[in-house]
């Protein structure tokens, strides 16, 4: 029951601060920082993968709302929710304790930031493709595919860095 307080309390904290901060920051045009995909990586691994991605598609939908962007959080942030345990499981040790979370305290910054650089390219790369939805300018499609995942590497790894 706490968990589950504290993980709407993070979701809610999320959807708000990306829905009336982040979505009004665009670096050189294109390069938006999409911090909200935090919660996905966050997830420990004994946790069951169809509330995963209840949680994940809905704190999309929620950013759809705010953002104006009807159903590409969600299904980019469903995507990764899918991916999330399957990668998981190749970044933690072996034989770790069943609720381990990804953490760069637990993994080590490498690992953490290896495992978190996947699912925010892999975000990244869907979420502008379907809002797009064409690759006539595939420049500027990397171009903000990347910035933005750069820009979210860099807020996520400043937060992990800043925990306990």
């Amino acid at each position: 029951m706490i968990d589950t307080l504290r993980r709407l309390g993070v979701f809610l904290l999320l959807a708000l601060l990306q829905g009336l901060v982040l979505n009004r920051i665009q670096l050189f045009g294109c390069a938006t920082p999409l911090l909200y995909v935090y919660f996905v990586v966050m997830f420990p691994r004994s946790y069951p993968r169809w509330a995963i991605l209840l949680w994940s598609f809905f704190l999309g939908l929620t950013v759809d709302m705010f953002s104006n962007t009807p159903g590409v959080a969600a299904a980019s942030m469903t995507l990764i929710a899918f991916l999330q345990p399957y990668l998981i499981e190749l970044f933690l040790p072996r034989e770790p304790e069943a609720n381990q979370k990804a953490s760069a305290k637990s993994l080590g910054v490498w690992r953490f930031a290896s495992l978190a650089a996947i699912l925010v390219v892999v975000y990244c790369l869907v979420f502008f493709a379907l809002e797009a939805f064409s690759f006539s300018a595939w420049v500027h499609w990397l171009e903000c595919a990347g910035g933005s995942a750069l820009l979210t590497m860099l807020l996520l790894m400043t937060i992990e860095s800043l925990r306990k």
